[in-house]
Parts: structure tokens; C-alpha cells; sequence
């Protein structure tokens, strides 16, 4: 195509969104945050033992690749010229934990996700050094419970169960890194010079990062018996950490580093003190901004970095509510009990009958998260009768991730003293409209979701177009805060919603206790 054909739209910033369930590369226009073109590839999980949860860091590298050559291949068809692409921005899955060699550029071991499982001994055993086996010593510097959601804990079975790790921990060739530190690393060259940094809001789940001097913590890492040698350099959010060494972007900066909460909270405009927002992918993450103030919850939430939009910028916190399974439980409906064919007739079956009839769904598949932390929890279904169906069943699945929302919205009122007016969405689920109203109504207050759901991506691509060096993207654009949206009030009288509520929480009850960190036999005499 001659170069006069192609459209001069103005600087355009992409965004690499590498979620639990899929990888995502997204343009947008930098002055009106259009999003012009993407692509998605669906990632594979892996479940090799009960509890265990693993993804291949090069199928994802590779599924990042592809979704950018993909969304360029796009944009020329539509006459658009991807020089105009000025920067480029990471949002990832949180905590999700790598480890690989630097001499030959490959991972070590699967990556060992987020929502795994197989720490919960290591954790027992590490309880077990503290007086009183207090599961919040360090929450004063990490803001975090100890927990099997964390990278720490992942990190330290990595070195006490994988003999290469330890061999190459040894040799002085392993890196470590959350999914945002590996991508960035193999983007810049890789094991030719590639760039191994993070951003202050993955290094914050790590609980090897004081969240207040915005450093690795030696006493963190002492602990956990972890080198500091291993780890990242720590950055901003917003900053040139170098350019990309391949593929079609090759030259392109990459300019903006958020985990994917972040990316949401400043993809929604959330820049203030209590503005908040909840993002509905895998699980359910509810963040609140409480400004350049940490603020500790009494109340079961974790207090985190937001961002820090600039070297010489200063960081911004946020109160978390962490809900393990949200659109997870969906794909379980699907994949396990095979009761839907796609995720968008879970919606249809739920619409069907309106109501859960008395069934309660309480998906507990990883442990209870906010505001609980309580890991021996396992799922359930009760309140069964001769009468429930799989629509109600859909129902109650749909009713469970607006439950455990209510849950932690309840948590984040009570520690921030200033009660949520209306909650802003985002993510995947909430093109989910039998979902969206059945939040307004169980928590009383109206439901506002943007008319681009793509927040976080946004989020990740206003970090890159706004850091020095590049500066295509203003974040104080008031334009860009009047997005449209669509408004779901609350149907139902209070009093209903109160009635399922403490039914919900009878259930939740019933689903605690239920596991031990024992090896559990696999049904043929040996234990796993």
C-alpha cells in the first residue's frame, strides 16, 4: 500500500493485556482513547493435581507475539499505518509466578498461577516460624495476609521442590519475575540484553516489597530465604524500560507496566481519594483509591500500590478486595460439569427462571479470598430440592460472584468510613446484563459500566503514552473521563436483598473447614 493511501489518525498506543484466560493486544487512538483494532488468543491452563494451576510462560510469549502481529495486520487493512504506534503499555495476571534462565532465554518450570493451590503447606510450615502463627505479621510493610496467593510462597516451593531452579539459583542464572516482568524481559531482547524490571504494582504482590519505601525488603527476603539476586529491578509504572527487539513493533517503546487491577482502576479514571471500581474477570477484584495514604483494613482487605505514574511521581494506594472466582465459575459450569455449551448461555438459563430457588452456590474452588483468607474453604452447592435445575444452579453461580462482591464492598465501607454511592464495572463479565442488574440489587446501589469495557487494556496504554520520552497521552484530558455508560439501578427492596444475603453467608459458614494440607489419596491406594 503506497504510503499516501494510508490514514493519518495521530499518535496510537498499543497495549499487551495478558490476563488469566487470554492474551489480548489492543490499539488505541492516544487523543480520544478510541480502541481502533485487537486480537485474542485464549490461553491454556493447566491442572495437574488437584488444587495445582499452571500456565507455559512460552505458549503465553508466543500468544503475545501473535496477538500483535495479528492487530497490525488488522490495522493496514484498515488503511491505518502502524508507525503511528508510539508506545506501548503491560497489563498482566497478578502474582502469577516464572522463574527462567538467562543463558538460554527459557523458563525453568511452568508458571505457577495466581489462584494455586499446592502452597498451602509451605505456608503452614512458614506460619509455623511466627509467634502465634499470625498470618499478618508483615501486613505493616507488604499490606499483605501470608497467603498461597502471593508470589513469595510460590516462588519458595519453586526452590524447594525443582531441582533445576536450584541448580541454576546456584549457577547465578535464574531470574525471577511475576508475568509482567517475563514479558518485558524476553520483549527487549531477552537472553541478548533483555530488560528484567517490573513496576511498583506487581513487585506490591509479591510480599518481598515494602509497599512504603517502594524497595525489596531484605527482611522480607531473609524470611522467605529468597536472593535478592533473583528479583527485578523495581520501576514506575510510567517510564521507558526499553524497546521492543522483534516482530512488527520492533524499535517501539515499551513505556507502561501495571498490574491488571491497576490498569483498571486508572483505565476507569479512578485518580481520586474513594473512587472505586470492580473488575469481573477470573476472579473479582473490587480496588478503592485512598490516595498517596496507605491505609491498613481492619476489615480483611489488602492495601496495595496503585500506581506511580512517573519516576518523580509519587505512589498512589488502594484498599483491595480479592475474590478468587468469579468468571472462573462460568468456565467450571462449562468445562467440568458440561451443563452450558459456551459462557453466554449461562446468561440465557439464568434468565430463564429468574431466581435461584433457595440454591446456593458458594465457589470456593481456591479457598475463600476477602474478606475471609480462609484456604481450608472448598465449594458448594446447597438449599437443593427435587425442584432445582441447571438454570437455577446458573442462577446461583451468576448470584455468587454478586454475594462475594457485597461481601467486600461491606468490608471497603466499613474501613474507609465513607460508604460507595454507586460502583463502577469493568472486564469480562459484565456484557453479562442478568449479572449486572443482580449486583445493583444485592447491593442496594446502582451498577455503572463504561460503554468500552476494555479498562484495564486502556489503562496499560495511558501508563506508555504518558511517560517521559514519549507524552502523546495527557491523563488530565477531562474528555476522556466522560466516557458513556450504562446505568443498572437496584430492582428489589432492601429487605429481599438483606434476606438471600444472610442466607449466602449461612452457606459460606457451611463451606469453611473443609480441607487440610495432608496429601489426600487419589483413589487407587497412593496419595498424590
Amino acid at each position: 500500500m503506497a504510503a499516501s493511501d494510508r490514514v493519518s489518525i495521530g499518535p496510537l498506543v498499543g497495549a499487551v493485556d495478558q490476563g488469566t484466560s487470554s492474551t489480548r493486544f489492543l490499539i488505541f487512538n492516544a487523543k480520544t482513547a478510541e480502541l481502533l483494532s485487537h486480537h485474542q488468543v485464549e490461553i491454556k491452563q493447566q491442572f495437574p493435581k488437584e488444587g495445582w494451576v499452571e500456565q507455559d510462560p512460552t505458549e503465553i510469549l508466543q500468544s503475545v507475539y501473535e496477538c500483535m502481529e495479528k492487530t497490525c495486520e488488522k490495522l493496514t487493512r484498515l488503511s491505518i499505518d502502524i508507525d503511528n504506534i508510539k508506545a506501548i503499555g503491560v497489563s498482566n495476571q497478578r502474582e502469577t509466578t516464572v522463574v527462567w534462565d538467562k543463558t538460554t532465554g527459557q523458563p525453568l518450570y511452568n508458571a505457577i498461577v495466581w489462584l494455586d493451590l499446592r502452597t498451602q503447606s509451605t505456608v503452614e510450615r512458614l506460619l509455623k516460624r511466627i509467634p502465634g502463627k499470625n498470618k499478618n505479621v508483615f501486613k505493616c510493610k507488604t499490606g499483605l495476609p501470608l497467603s498461597t496467593y502471593f508470589s513469595a510462597v510460590k516462588l519458595r516451593w519453586l526452590l524447594d521442590n525443582v531441582e533445576e531452579i536450584r541448580e541454576a539459583v546456584t549457577k547465578g542464572r535464574a531470574m525471577f519475575g511475576t508475568m509482567d516482568a517475563w514479558l518485558i524481559w524476553c520483549l527487549t531482547g531477552g537472553k541478548n540484553g533483555g530488560v528484567h524490571c517490573t513496576d511498583v504494582t506487581n513487585a506490591s504482590r509479591t510480599m518481598l516489597f515494602n509497599i512504603h519505601t517502594l524497595e525489596w525488603d531484605s527482611e522480607l527476603c531473609q524470611f522467605f530465604d529468597i536472593s535478592m539476586d533473583l528479583l527485578p529491578k523495581v520501576r514506575s509504572s510510567s517510564e521507558i524500560y526499553g524497546l521492543m527487539k522483534s516482530g512488527a513493533l520492533t524499535g517501539v517503546p515499551i513505556s507502561g507496566c501495571l498490574g491488571d487491577q491497576s490498569a483498571a482502576l486508572v483505565g476507569q479514571m479512578c485518580f481520586h481519594d474513594g473512587q472505586a471500581k470492580n473488575t469481573y474477570g477470573t476472579g473479582c477484584f473490587l480496588l478503592c483509591n485512598t490516595g498517596k495514604k496507605s491505609i491498613l483494613s481492619e476489615h480483611g482487605l489488602l492495601t496495595t500500590v496503585a500506581y506511580k505514574l512517573g519516576r518523580d511521581k509519587p505512589a498512589c494506594y488502594a484498599l483491595e478486595g480479592s475474590v478468587a472466582i468469579a468468571g472462573a465459575v462460568v468456565r467450571w459450569l462449562r468445562d467440568n460439569l458440561g451443563i452450558v455449551k459456551s459462557t453466554e448461555e449461562v446468561e440465557r438459563l439464568a434468565a430463564e427462571v429468574g431466581t435461584s430457588y433457595g440454591c446456593y452456590f458458594v465457589p470456593a474452588f481456591s479457598g475463600l479470598y476477602a474478606p475471609y483468607w480462609e484456604p481450608s474453604a472448598r465449594g458448594i452447592i446447597c438449599g437443593l430440592t427435587q425442584f432445582t435445575n441447571r438454570n437455577h444452579i446458573a442462577f446461583a453461580a451468576l448470584e455468587a460472584v454478586c454475594f462475594q462482591t457485597r461481601e467486600i464492598l461491606d468490608a471497603m465501607n466499613k474501613d474507609t468510613g465513607i460508604p460507595l454511592t454507586q460502583l463502577q464495572v469493568d472486564g469480562g463479565m459484565t456484557s453479562n446484563k442478568i449479572l449486572m442488574q443482580l449486583q445493583a440489587d444485592i447491593l442496594c446501589i446502582p451498577v455503572v459500566k463504561p460503554s468500552m469495557p476494555e479498562t484495564t487494556a486502556l489503562g496499560a496504554a495511558m501508563a506508555a503514552g504518558a511517560a517521559e520520552g514519549v507524552g502523546v497521552w495527557n491523563l488530565d484530558n477531562g474528555d476522556l473521563a466522560s466516557v458513556t455508560s450504562e446505568r443498572f439501578e437496584p430492582q428489589i427492596n432492601p429487605e429481599e436483598s438483606e434476606f438471600r444475603f444472610a442466607r449466602w453467608k449461612k452457606a459460606v459458614i457451611k463451606s469453611m473447614g473443609w480441607e487440610t494440607s495432608e496429601p489426600l489419596s487419589n483413589g487407587n491406594g497412593t496419595n498424590k
